[in-house]
């Protein structure tokens, strides 16, 4: 890890925030973030975490539905234990997956999968959205009527497809950056709510696209 790299994260008042705070990543100050603006969750809700290592936002979602809650994080990489929260090693999209996040559906499903970057802007692109496609796909299967499905995805030619797509069964689409995210990042966070399990519009007529700035 370069020695600019370090200092630069050195001097990110959202890296230094999280260590202060004992959190695990500044990426708990992009859900909280999200959680204010789109009131994602509620006390006793159901949450599905995927690509949850090293756990930020499950450590934020937990506190955000309480203990008469339940959070099941995912990750094929182990995350230290966090109180209030099951975790499940295993990769989205592998089979048997949703056996083992139980009969109950959630209500909200998050995605922070990110891929590996290869430095190519087409490539890591092409890569976000197949991942957000995986996270969408299980999400059609675990979510209740009226949930919401939150995911982080790189900002590209291919995103209004990826949104028309996910837009078929929701009620509402939202795009945003929250400040915690780098301004030299192109990550873009997409909130769809008011999940329709047996409707999907047809293509053409997805739901409302509407961007929220910071």
């Amino acid at each position: 890890m370069g020695g600019r790299f370090l200092r630069e994260r050195r001097r990110d008042p959202y890296y230094r925030a999280a260590q202060q705070q004992g959190l695990r990543s500044r990426a708990a100050f992009k859900l909280a973030y999200l959680d204010r603006r789109f009131r994602l969750f509620r006390p006793g809700g159901r949450v599905l975490d995927l690509g949850a290592a090293p756990g930020g936002w499950s450590i934020v979602t937990s506190q955000a539905v309480g203990a008469r809650g339940r959070v099941v994080a995912v990750d094929p990489r182990p995350i230290d234990p966090i109180p209030g929260v099951e975790v499940v090693r295993a990769r989205v999209g592998e089979t048997g997956l949703v056996d083992r996040l139980g009969p109950e559906p959630y209500d909200v499903v998050l995605s922070d999968l990110s891929p590996r970057i290869s430095g190519a802007y087409a490539t890591d692109h092409a890569r976000s959205v197949d991942l957000v496609t995986q996270a969408w796909t299980l999400a059609r299967r675990v979510l209740a009527p009226g949930g919401t499905f939150v995911a982080k995805m790189f900002d590209g030619d291919m995103v209004p497809s990826v949104l028309e797509t996910i837009g078929r069964s929701c009620d509402r689409v939202r795009r945003t950056k929250p400040p915690a995210s780098r301004e030299a990042s192109s990550e873009i966070y997409v909130v769809a709510s008011g999940f329709h399990p047996d409707r999907a519009r047809p293509p053409g007529a997805p739901a409302a696209v509407r961007d929220f700035a910071i």
